[in-house]
């Protein structure tokens, strides 16, 4: 374990690594117990090479690795929702008060008052918990590098956007608890922009702007969620006053909104300039990939066995965000919790129709297929075809990435579905949509445009 421990994170080693429990040793073969399925194949997916190099370094070039997987009776019971550790506090800081009588001149000394700031993090939304895909992986970089050295890194401010329950909330916590992890002398502070609009108006109406400039002066990480709410050009006003104080100090500035900066109403241009100052992150839609990651992780940390057909059906039936899938999983196992019933794929199906409608969600390869031809307006012939031509490729790897992504077909049946390509040819094209759809805005409109003209099909 001390080599491993010495070439990954140390946060993917508490995760990852220390669960895990030797079992036994005998010649060269090591047994180890992991507790689930998921974590056996996650470890083989992501360490393998580094085990392999721990084990030929420590037992020998034959040496060979088992696990076991913890039996479902051994495993906690279940919990709703899943335990978490205590929420971190801040240390007490001194504030300047001054008279109600109004600001106070040059020559008037104010007071001080200690106070301690509630953090107002929830530590569930935390890095642990959080699944890893291409639709949040630059945000979670970026988190990382910014907890790592707060105030220090191009990414400030950091602006997360995106659509609704896609995760903006979770990563901007998730930050902020690292930050608390590593330097807990810092003092962090998570509030919504209609929370500090309600604080600014109820200082103005007490006589108390002073006394409410000075209380954020001395955050030192401020968060600031659904930002778009901080409508009102004195809110604003004093908002900038704090941003550029807050900024000025090296100060970490974090701010989450349903849309990007460019997009925001009735804003004020100064302060809309300063937003861009640092890293606007989109949150996108999970693939499929991530949603099924995201169910298997939060089985693991509830303590619950689920057989893979159902969740396979939760991941291909939700697509649009992680708040409902998440959801619908919670729903999923406190029925089966307070029903004393087996979960599956048809206890799946009654809770799905309540969650998402009715909607049919049979789309078939063919029809994947027929929309990608329409949209880039070449024939099925040319599609299915062994032409090299840039477009007929680009949309072929784009057939292929979206019969995986939204079907979950296998590799081998995209592969005979699309005239005849082998493993190796699907895996790559797949691989290359997924690339571009990070570094290319165009090619990324082109999956969303043909995954809206699949709705009416049935998505």
């Amino acid at each position: 374990m001390e080599i491993i421990g010495n070439n990954v994170e140390p946060q993917a080693f508490e995760k990852w690594f220390k669960p895990i429990v030797p079992v036994s040793c005998i010649d060269n073969t090591i047994t180890l117990e992991v507790p689930s399925h998921f974590f056996r194949e996650y470890l083989d997916d992501m360490y393998q090479d580094l085990m392999k190099m721990t084990l030929k370094r420590v037992i020998g070039t034959d040496a060979c690795l088992y696990y076991n997987v913890k039996p479902v009776r051994r495993q906690a019971a279940v919990t709703i929702p899943a335990e978490t550790t205590a929420a971190p506090v801040n240390r007490t800081v001194s504030v300047n008060t001054y008279p109600t009588e109004g600001n106070p001149g040059p020559f008037v000394f104010p007071g001080l008052k200690r106070i301690q700031i509630n953090p107002r993090l929830n530590p569930a939304y935390n890095f642990h918990n959080l699944v890893e895909g291409q639709c949040n992986k630059m945000g979670i970089t970026a988190g990382i590098n910014i907890s790592a050295t707060p105030g220090n890194t191009p990414f400030n401010p950091l602006f997360i956007f995106g659509g609704p329950g896609l995760g903006k909330t979770h990563l901007a916590q998730a930050i902020g608890l690292a930050i608390k992890e590593k330097y807990p002398e810092l003092v962090v502070l998570y509030v919504t922009g209609n929370e500090f609009k309600t604080q600014y108006m109820d200082a103005i109406q007490r006589n108390k702007l002073t006394d409410f400039l000075a209380f954020y002066m001395k955050i030192e990480v401020l968060i600031v969620d659904d930002i778009h709410d901080m409508n009102g050009s004195k809110t604003q006003g004093a908002f900038f006053n704090v941003f550029n104080y807050l900024h000025e100090n090296g100060k970490q500035l974090i701010f989450t909104s349903d849309r990007a900066p460019v997009d925001l109403v009735d804003f004020e241009e100064r302060l809309l300039s300063r937003m861009k100052w640092g890293l606007a992150v989109e949150l996108e839609r999970p693939d499929y990939n991530t949603r099924l990651s995201m169910l298997k992780s939060r089985c693991f940390r509830e303590g619950v066995s689920i057989e893979e057909d159902v969740l396979v059906y939760l991941a291909t039936r939700i697509r649009s965000n992680f708040r409902e899938l998440e959801g619908a999983l919670i729903s999923l196992i406190a029925h089966a919790t307070l029903l004393h019933s087996e979960i599956t794929t048809r206890l799946a199906e009654g809770i799905i129709t309540k969650i998402v409608g009715e909607t049919s969600t049979k789309v078939s390869i063919d029809q994947v297929q027929n929309t990608v031809c329409e949209y880039f307006n070449i024939t099925r012939g040319d599609l299915v075809s062994k032409s090299r031509k840039r477009n007929i490729v680009q949309a072929r790897q784009i057939a292929m990435y979206l019969s995986r992504n939204i079907l979950n077909a296998s590799l081998a049946t995209i592969g005979a579905e699309m005239g005849g390509k082998d493993h190796a040819t699907v895996v790559h094209a797949i691989s290359t949509v997924s690339d571009l759809m990070s570094t290319d805005r165009l090619f990324k409109q082109y999956i969303t445009d043909i995954e809206k003209m699949l709705v009416p099909a049935g998505l």
